[in-house]
């Protein structure tokens, strides 16, 4: 039994009736990481003893009669954006190369109370800035599925992981796609919870108003489950909603008699990859016959969901981003005076997407383009949402492809930021709209890439999604 290809629920189950034992299951996953990181390269860190020592816990809690939860023993990699108290969080920047957090985030400390046990942490683009995991500033992130390809981005390194079973589960974050690409093309589930949903606390920020924590997984159970583990209001962040949780488990149900999804024609657009539209019109007419009604909608705004949020999410950016100045954190590059060291550092440790955000970001934010770029982005985004909210006045969920094309080959636009960027088309409108979505696998192209489809559900519905993605997955 290859103990790292099952998924949580499956392992739990196995830990419970005492088959296995913590320290057996996290092995596997470590051998699994010894074998491929060459090739794949999903980590920037990995916490190997700190790992077997959480798993032999684990163990002593079963020996002793104690109750674990279902995540409980399981490996899980952590996105490098998420503060990890004694473990490096470099966000994949040489800025933060060595910076090691004296706290946790908030997720991290609501997956203690459970007993994971933290592989490592995931590679990722640069302060979540990309699409391709190629942003990195230590290393390129490839495809399990082709190793010539992306794994998408900026949560590349979590799928990945994920995906080529070097860790049972993982945590990703969502800032205009950043889970739900990467899961796409990896061929995993991936979700982008309500923003408020879940504690940013902890979370280094990128664009404060759009990022999101969220789960990256095999299957849609085991999505539920680490959703059930972070999801809830935190005094620690005043965007922290305090709508009470439901037990998401109790999604998991095939049923969406009389569900009506709508399919938003702006979203298949020209230029979508023809095998990447037909997967999603199979996935439709799949859920006609389970007994949902399929409607055509429109989200007219659509197409000025990218100009918005390359404004907006820059601008938010350039503002996070100044903290890292190379004074109280960080790597420092002396120089003759305080400004020349803080120039010497941000040239030298920035990367070339971080840097080019940073000045779109300042340019929106200046005297006399505030009103012209920025301002107006806002008003578009209210645009936005007032289309999802008039589309649930007819609908229950809403379906779309997750990315306009499979994964592409590493270096096939990284020299081409406008292309680059309208990869993030069909995501970054639920970004900006606070909306909840997930990324499903829902078939392959002719060479075998995955794809995958995203539901999209009213703020808070979390439920819905996960029952219409749990339904498909069985089927």
């Amino acid at each position: 039994m290859e103990l790292n290809k099952l998924t949580a629920h499956e392992l739990h189950q196995l830990l419970i009736d005492k088959k296995i034992s913590a320290v057996e299951i996290t092995n596997a996953v470590l051998d699994r990481i010894d074998q491929s990181e060459k090739s794949i390269g999903a980590y920037i860190t990995v916490t190997r003893e700190h790992a077997l020592d959480s798993a032999r816990t684990v163990d002593k809690k079963i020996a002793d009669g104690q109750s674990i939860g279902v995540l409980g023993g399981i490996p899980i990699a952590i996105k490098d954006n998420i503060c990890t108290k004694g473990i490096k969080t470099t966000c994949a920047s040489k800025i933060l190369e060595n910076f090691v957090p004296p706290y946790d985030a908030t997720v991290i400390q609501k997956l203690r109370a459970e007993n994971p046990i933290i592989v490592g942490k995931a590679n990722m683009d640069e302060f979540a800035m990309g699409g391709s995991t190629e942003n990195s500033g230590f290393h390129v992130t490839h495809n399990p599925r082709d190793l010539e390809r992306v794994p998408g981005g900026s949560s590349g390194g979590s799928a990945a992981a994920v995906a080529s079973d070097e860790a049972i589960i993982a945590l990703g974050s969502d800032t205009g796609g950043s889970i739900r690409q990467p899961a796409s093309f990896c061929g995993v589930v991936g979700m982008k919870p309500t923003y408020g949903r879940v504690s940013r606390y902890g979370l280094v920020a990128y664009a404060s108003s759009l990022d999101q924590i969220g789960p990256i997984t095999k299957d849609v159970t085991d999505c539920a489950h680490v959703l059930n583990a972070i999801a809830g209001h935190d005094d620690m962040d005043s965007t922290s909603t305090a709508a009470p949780v439901p037990d998401y488990t109790q999604s998991l149900r095939v049923d969406v008699k009389g569900l009506k999804i709508g399919l938003p024609k702006e979203y298949f657009a020209a230029g979508m990859d023809s095998e990447v539209e037909q997967s999603i019109r199979n996935a439709a007419s799949e859920y006609e016959k389970l007994g949902a009604t399929i409607k055509t909608i429109s989200l007219p705004h659509t197409d000025y969901a990218i100009s918005a949020y390359y404004l907006i999410a820059p601008a938010e950016a350039a503002t996070n981003l100044e903290r890292y100045d190379g004074v109280s954190y960080g790597v420092r590059i002396d120089g003759v005076d305080v400004v020349d060291m803080m120039k010497n550092t941000r040239t030298a440790l920035f990367g070339a997407e971080v840097k080019r955000r940073i000045m779109i970001g300042n340019y929106a934010l200046s005297a006399g383009y505030y009103d012209a770029y920025y301002l107006k982005a806002l008003k578009v985004r209210t645009l936005i949402q007032n289309d999802f909210v008039e589309a649930f006045k007819d609908v229950d969920v809403i379906l779309a492809p997750t990315a306009p094309t499979p994964a592409f080959k590493i270096g096939e636009m990284i020299d081409d930021p406008l292309k680059m960027y309208l990869q993030d088309v069909c995501t970054v409108p639920l970004n900006l709209a606070g909306l909840p979505g997930i990324s499903v696998p829902c078939g392959e192209t002719s060479t075998g890439l995955p794809i995958g489809f995203q539901l999209i559900g009213r703020a808070l519905d979390e439920e819905t999604l996960i029952r219409a993605a749990y339904t498909f997955e069985q089927r």
